[in-house]
């Protein structure tokens, strides 16, 4: 007879008690913990699978990975943002809001995969739904299973017939364990489950992709384990209303943190973005004050993002300050430099930044184009609309040199820029006459208000 265990769960960390408790030791929280009933049962498939595929231990010498290399998504954009491909055995978590195109995104990958058999497990759409959505998308394929099922070991002995190359599961939070009574989306049943498909992952060398719920906080739903358990964590990110989406990753064990992946959403599906920076450029007829254009590097993409903002004087007493896509604490420190260095009464006024495009920009190099936009909204005149700004400001007032220059410049130049204002310190490495842009290299703030106003 099985042996039948109850256990409290925090609903905010995965932390377990053998009783109830008001405040969770681990993470702070009140009244998170909720009891599950555990159940402890033969595994099934999952234990036939890793009987035929038990494990020895290796010399470090001996282990082979000519067999380790990425595999083409087909899409580059996914692969930019995996690090250059799909590693064979990777265990690959996407999240995001309802509705942003998680499912859509995943379903054209797996339709685009020609060489792999892919399986696409779903436990929230039925057959039909996956197949019209498929022929709304427009590609085809003959090597894509789908299979509507949440119970893990039913999914296993499919896996054994079927020995898909990728595998897709849509999505973590309707699959449900025997080995656990609890329901579906409970913290230990999300927890068992994708520790099944780390230990399938890991032993067949195949690539599982999980798509996960977010919470109201914008957290993925579950167990802060299930983000310590796969390789690779996707943030799927983007305003519903808006037809742009931008795939970031969070956590990455085979590549960089900092690229990030931009689709446009179109009834068709997703389409991507080869060159971001024409979108994140409003297009505008006449040139208005506020507005700066800056030079901005994401992992290996140099990208040029326009920077809005609204000086105005503050009509209910207490100043303002918000922002948008932007730091509000790194904005309150430019502000307070163009206070104590340059002159500017900006304590009695409002102050609203905005980073077109809907992203968030987290690049020191931004900063020299905040302030351009700043003062320029605070004198009402508009800047140049052919000039582009690539540096960090300093607390001293200094503009400090940005790594990477050569590319800012370069991007700048290739969009029709006709001046691109650096700091003085980058300068010195630099050769104007190889470049068909003018560089105007500063040292102080000062001198980049008597540049652009006289």
């Amino acid at each position: 007879m099985a042996k039948i265990k109850t256990l409290f769960f925090c609903q905010n960390c995965g932390a377990q008690s053998s009783k109830w408790i008001g405040h969770c030791p681990a993470c702070g929280e009140w009244n998170t913990y909720v009891e599950e009933v555990i159940t402890k049962e033969p595994s099934g498939g999952m234990t036939r699978l890793k009987e035929s595929l038990q494990s020895k231990p290796k010399l470090i010498s001996e282990i082979d990975t000519d067999n380790s290399k990425r595999i083409d998504s087909g899409n580059k954009e996914l692969n930019r943002v995996l690090g250059g491909g799909i590693v064979p055995g990777s265990l690959i978590l996407i999240g995001g809001e309802p509705g942003i195109g998680k499912s859509t995104l995943m379903l054209q990958v797996a339709l685009s995969l020609k060489d792999l058999t892919v399986l696409y497990i779903t436990g929230e759409e039925s057959e039909q739904q996956i197949k019209m959505r498929s022929e709304r998308i427009g590609i085809s394929s003959e090597k894509c299973y789908i299979l509507n099922e949440t119970n893990t070991q039913q999914i296993f002995q499919h896996i054994e017939q079927i020995k898909p190359g990728i595998v897709v599961i849509d999505s973590i939070q309707t699959l449900q364990t025997t080995l656990i009574e609890s329901s579906a989306g409970s913290i230990s049943q999300i927890r068992e489950c994708a520790s099944e498909f780390q230990k399938f992952s890991k032993l067949t060398a195949t690539p599982v992709f999980l798509i996960g719920h977010i919470t109201k906080d914008g957290t993925i739903a579950g167990p802060k384990i299930l983000e310590h358990m796969v390789d690779t964590v996707l943030q799927f990110e983007g305003d519903r209303h808006y037809m742009y989406r931008i795939l970031r990753s969070v956590k990455n064990r085979f590549g960089s943190t900092s690229e990030l992946g931009i689709y446009e959403m179109q009834n068709s599906g997703l389409r991507e973005v080869s060159n971001p920076s024409e979108v994140l450029l409003s297009q505008r007829d006449e040139n208005l004050s506020g507005i700066a254009v800056s030079s901005t590097i994401e992992g290996l993409r140099p990208l040029l993002i326009e920077v809005q903002s609204i000086v105005s004087s503050a009509a209910y007493g207490n100043p303002q300050r918000s922002a948008t896509g932007f730091d509000i604490r790194r904005m309150n420190m430019l502000l307070a430099v163009l206070e104590k260095r340059c002159g500017f009464r900006l304590g009695s006024k409002d102050v609203f930044l905005n980073i077109a495009g809907g992203i968030r920009v987290d690049d020191p190099a931004i900063d020299l184009a905040v302030l351009a936009s700043v003062l320029s909204s605070n004198e009402d005149i508009p800047v140049s609309m052919k000039s582009c700004y690539s540096a960090e400001v300093g607390l001293s007032g200094e503009i400090r040199s940005v790594n990477r220059i050569e590319q800012r410049i370069s991007e700048a130049e290739k969009l029709g820029f006709e001046e691109i204002i650096i700091s003085k310190y980058n300068s010195l490495s630099l050769d104007p006459k190889s470049y068909n842009i003018k560089i105007v290299p500063i040292r102080k703030v000062e001198e980049l208000f008597s540049y652009l106003f006289g």
